[in-house]
């Protein structure tokens, strides 16, 4: 049953000054939407005003009801910022990472603004694709870029179709683009010597960076090398992610701060144990002193890529030391070079231990399906084509085993 009513609140009595309970000068309405959900809203001071104010809204529902109005069309009036704060809260209630949210909320932010949206209903997936051509045209980002914006927009009108507050998703047919054809960052794996060279020269470094001591970024490396974690992923890590006495040992990664919003439980090879086991321990002291529960905290992951070109270069110049002079020296190929970037235009950074766990999986032979597992990858095709890098050695020895005559 709709009806009018004054609202109760606390006013100052003029004589007295004093806080006192009185009622609203503005009429409120109560009555039920199309989902029987009791409704309350502000109405007007003139009481014949509020009340045809909520006969509006009344006959609204009711045309509601029998598909004379959409449900959508009043979040259609509301201006787009507002819509786009209430999916950003959306965001913070599913616990999603910090990072992960500021990232697509300023992506989706720029993309609308760029397509100058005042409303929903003004989305149109002309304007989207029109945009995001202008921006790769500008040189302003490429392809992978390109598809990142776009996943962005599509995420924020699924939601509001679940929210009905929008009909459809005008952007659902939008496809992203190839990026095999427009790769900006080639990526060179390191081979087994280079990262034992790494990581030496990370252990013997004496400076810090981003937070890390030269032991602490060597362990990094092994685990970034060893089990595929990405950085933000092994920042997240406490000692109770790890299970070193299980079996088979593991370490986890909660649900929160993995890339598929999923929890992950990864095997631990036994040198990588052994190793974690006098590495917590140490740690373990200086917790007690601290107070700190991560690992690696900080924010060091955001610039992953440089801290480990610091320590590639002290590497790659300890090999040049040791090599000058010797036949080694003269003998070795440059391709044996520690180098961040080659002469094919690939680099070396962080992620490319990643790329290199999963290139040593495939080169050691294990079945793709046992890789795409441990890599974490939805599907064969991303492990087998992007993650695994074959070089023509590689092929080479691969025709080498070929038995019988041709």
């Amino acid at each position: 049953m709709a009806n009018i009513y004054k609202k109760p609140v606390f006013v100052r009595d003029a004589s007295t000054g004093e806080r006192v309970k009185g009622k609203s000068r503005k009429w409120w309405g109560r009555f039920r939407d199309v989902d029987d959900r009791e409704k309350r809203v502000p109405l007007a001071i003139d009481r014949a005003a509020a009340q045809a104010m909520l006969n509006e809204y009344v006959r609204r529902v009711e045309r509601q009801k029998v598909g004379l109005i959409e449900a959508t069309d009043e979040h259609r009036k509301k201006a787009i910022a507002q819509h786009v704060a209430d999916y950003e809260k959306h965001l913070k209630a599913k616990a999603n990472e910090p990072r992960y949210i500021d990232l697509a909320i300023g992506r989706l932010k720029a993309l609308l603004a760029g397509c100058k949206f005042k409303s929903i209903g003004q989305i149109t997936p002309s304007g989207v694709a029109n945009w995001l051509r202008d921006q790769r045209d500008a040189n302003a980002f490429g392809k992978a870029t390109s598809n990142d914006y776009l996943v962005a927009a599509k995420a924020f009108c699924n939601w509001l179709v679940r929210e009905r507050r929008f009909g459809h998703n005008p952007l659902a047919h939008l496809q992203r683009l190839n990026v095999d054809t427009d790769v900006r960052r080639k990526r060179r794996v390191l081979t087994m010597d280079e990262l034992d060279r790494l990581i030496a020269a990370a252990e013997k470094s004496k400076g810090r960076l981003g937070r890390m001591g030269g032991a602490d970024r060597a362990i990094v490396y092994r685990l970034a090398a060893f089990t595929g974690l990405r950085a933000q992923e092994i920042a997240s890590l406490t000692p109770r992610a790890f299970a070193l006495d299980a079996n088979p040992p593991t370490v986890t990664v909660e649900a929160c701060y993995s890339k598929h919003r999923r929890k992950d439980v990864l095997p631990l090879a036994e040198d990588l144990c052994r190793r974690l086991r006098t590495y917590l321990a140490r740690r373990e002291k200086e917790k007690r002193r601290s107070g700190e529960e991560r690992l690696w905290p900080g924010k060091w992951y955001r610039k992953a890529g440089e801290i480990l070109q610091r320590d590639l270069a002290a590497a790659r110049q300890a090999w040049v030391e040791d090599a000058t002079g010797t036949a080694e020296r003269k003998c070795r190929d440059h391709s044996d070079y520690l180098r961040t970037v080659d002469t094919a235009g690939q680099v070396v950074d962080f992620h490319s231990l990643r790329h290199g766990f999963i290139t040593h999986l495939v080169m050691a032979n294990v079945p793709p399906k046992v890789a795409q597992a441990l890599a974490r990858h939805s599907t064969i095709t991303l492990t087998m084509d992007r993650y695994t890098h074959l070089g023509m050695g590689d092929l080479v020895e691969a025709v080498g085993r070929l038995t019988g005559n041709p």
